[in-house]
């Protein structure tokens, strides 16, 4: 056994109702510094472990032992001197902790298990007089199972720790299989989930869906704790992913609204409700139904925003789903107010970077996520972005775009000391008209915000200040010359195509800063 964890009180409750341990090795010597009887396994085997520790379960009396009928082959097994094994307690190699720390070749090959997987096979085979476990977390339950039963275990918790073992050496098979071919040069991917879960409906509401946890992946379900709500369907589970990677890497207090898996609110700061008060800015009308995530603790403060109890029910804010990592009681109390509002408490930042999959009809895409923001900051116009002031708000827009689907503008801003989305065009097949949307979205949410009687100036000023900011760049100059009719003088896009130099002379007859990133972030 590789994790010993549990061992002892294991064995210790196994020799209160006179169970005879056998063991080897190491478990065998910590067994017995512990004071617990142990028969030696080379007494059962009839031969000594062998060749290092290579030969030591398999056998015919072990496995014998484990596999023959109680009933029919009762006799036979007399006349071969077999006396039955009623439990199999075994973890096998540590295959997979060797692997992740880099370990060379030689040294996967010595902890490939072959006795584990054959003594826990044949005891889940015969299941129905045999124990099986695997994992030391299912120790308590099958302790319990004993006392419960008068030191027997019942046939539905074998039949339990049956699919736990055999999904265990699966798991096992896979790892090193998956392993060895990519040792020679070819790349196979087997994963396997478990545990699927009935959504409310699937994308329609005509269609059924399952959502399912991948094993040894510890983002489980995105590490959720639905506090409270409806059941969640398809759509939230994919809304509540993107919320979640939109806020996972932000450096400051930060709210996303999420709708249609894109952030159409987006903003970081010091005040958590002055953050989420700017988000929904971003596009208040959209926010009707939105997912809503932060990537700090809830408070009550914040939580007033939406207004839930307000006595004319068209002033409060209706959301679907609000995240975060953790929900203070008060603001809990009061979200629960809202009785089908679902509260999700995530753990955000122990999300898996694991890499992106994607099921195409029998085929499988797999990518590794988009995790840089940039990889230079160059500017070749003759107008230039002050970085010193401006760097933040570039990376916080590059840091939106890459949450948005393509083709995608964003404008963003600086406001008092918080950067904010303040309007995006996205999912557009012509970069232009991602352009235009996001910047009639931003006139309409500088139009909300301003209460004064000379719209026009205000709207240049702010304009003046944003920076425009594409997700891959510009096949024309068309994208400047628009921005330059609304006054805006500072565009980030990655660059590369044929026409840049193009782009770069258009950007200095119109005065206006370009900076190029080097990195394009689609997002289909």
């Amino acid at each position: 056994m590789s994790d010993k964890t549990g061992i002892i009180e294991l064995a210790k409750e196994l020799v209160k109702i006179g169970c005879e341990i056998i063991s080897t090795g190491g478990t065998r010597k910590k067994l017995e510094e512990a004071g617990i009887p142990v028969t030696e396994i080379s007494s059962v085997t009839g031969n000594p472990e062998a060749f290092g520790g290579r030969m030591k379960t398999i056998s015919f009396n072990i496995e014998s032992a484990l596999l023959f009928d109680r009933e029919k082959d009762k006799e036979e097994a007399a006349s071969l001197n077999i006396e039955a094994i009623d439990l199999v307690v075994c973890n096998l190699y540590p295959f997979q902790k060797v692997l992740e720390q880099n370990a060379d070749f030689e040294t996967l090959i010595k902890n490939i298990d072959i006795g584990g997987p054959t003594m826990i096979r044949s005891a889940a085979k015969n299941f129905k007089y045999v124990t099986v476990i695997t994992k030391p977390e299912d120790y308590p339950a099958f302790i319990n199972n004993l006392k419960k039963n008068s030191g027997s275990s019942t046939l539905e918790f074998r039949k339990k720790m049956m699919r736990t073992a055999f999904n265990h050496t699966a798991d096992y098979d896979a790892l090193i299989a998956d392993t060895m071919n990519k040792e020679q040069g070819e790349d196979s991917l087997r994963l396997h989930f478990s545990n699927g879960s009935s959504l409310r409906y699937g994308e329609n509401s005509h269609q059924s869906a399952k959502l399912y946890q991948q094993e040894n992946n510890n983002s489980g379900k995105f590490a959720l704790n639905i506090l409270h709500g409806k059941a969640i369907s398809f759509n939230n589970v994919l809304d509540i992913n993107a919320a979640i990677e939109c806020v996972t890497d932000s450096k400051q207090v930060a709210c996303a609204v999420i709708k249609h898996s894109n952030p159409c609110g987006y903003c970081e700061g010091a005040n958590q409700r002055k953050v989420l008060e700017l988000a929904w800015q971003g596009d208040p009308i959209s926010a009707f139904g939105s997912i809503i995530a932060f990537n700090t603790n809830l408070t009550l403060e914040t939580a007033l925003f939406f207004d839930l109890k307000n006595e004319n029910k068209s002033k409060r804010k209706f959301i679907e789903v609000v995240i975060a990592p953790n929900i203070d009681d008060n603001a809990l109390k009061y979200l629960q107010s809202h009785k089908n509002l679902r509260i999700i408490q995530s753990s955000i930042k122990n999300i898996s970077s694991f890499k992106d999959l994607r099921y195409l009809n029998g085929q499988l895409l797999v990518q590794e996520k988009d995790t840089e923001l940039h990889n230079k900051l160059e500017s070749l116009t003759k107008n230039k972005i002050d970085l010193d002031k401006e760097k933040d708000l570039v990376e916080f827009g590059l840091s939106v775009i890459k949450n948005i689907k393509s083709n995608t503008i964003c404008i963003v801003r600086k406001k008092e000391d918080n950067l904010q989305l303040l309007g995006m065009g996205a999912g557009q097949p012509n970069r232009l008209i991602a352009s235009k949307l996001a910047i009639e979205k931003s006139k309409e949410n500088l139009k909300n915000e301003y209460s004064g009687d000379n719209f026009d100036q205000y709207l240049k000023e702010q304009f003046s200040e944003a920076i425009l900011i594409s997700d891959a760049f510009f096949p024309f100059p068309d994208n400047v010359e628009l921005a330059h009719q609304f006054g805006i003088k500072k565009i980030v896009q990655p660059g590369g195509s044929i026409k840049d130099k193009k782009v770069i002379e258009v950007c200095d007859e119109l005065n206006i800063a370009m900076l190029f990133t080097g990195l394009r972030h689609f997002k289909h």
